[in-house]
């Protein structure tokens, strides 16, 4: 944040006592209860951002196929990016021996 930069307050928030000593009980050495929540407010944004990034990209992917008619099984595609995945760990074991 810039130290031009203006801040602003999220609003008041009342919770079952449970709850909050639920977030109490959990803070790390030195947290605040206000830095858990900003950090949970900024993990939800950011959450909802990708999942309506991946929701935008899948109809897109939907819309394509059905304008070219050009798709894929989803076994295959599947089975495709099992095998990637087994490669990219294959490779990590390669480098962290080395």
């Amino acid at each position: 944040m810039s130290a031009f930069m203006k801040t602003a307050t999220l609003p008041s928030l009342r919770v079952d006592p449970q709850l909050r000593e639920a977030a109490e009980s959990v803070l790390q050495e030195g947290e605040m209860l206000s830095s858990l929540i900003e950090a949970s407010v900024r993990e939800t944004l950011e959450r909802r951002r990708t999942r309506a990034e991946v929701i935008a990209r899948g109809l897109a992917s939907r819309d394509e196929a059905r304008r070219t008619g050009v798709s894929f099984a989803a076994d295959r595609v599947h089975t495709e990016l099992a095998n990637m995945l087994d490669k990219a760990g294959t490779k990590l074991q390669k480098k962290s021996r080395a």
